[in-house]
């Protein structure tokens, strides 16, 4: 419990908590803004496909 108070109740605590943070929020928009990507190209890609395949 003295653990939990330190962390929120220092400024190294909170330090430690912006940054634990920041790094989640850093992971959670990497991981959105790649498989958005990822399903663009696959979307594009199946485009030019079909495109090529009616030529």
């Amino acid at each position: 419990m003295h653990a939990l108070i330190d962390f929120f109740s220092t400024d190294y605590g909170l330090m430690s908590a912006i940054v634990i943070a920041i790094t989640l929020g850093m992971g959670a928009f990497f991981t959105h803004f790649f498989l958005s990507h990822m399903r663009a190209d696959e979307a594009a890609a199946k485009a030019a496909a079909a495109k090529s395949g009616q030529a």
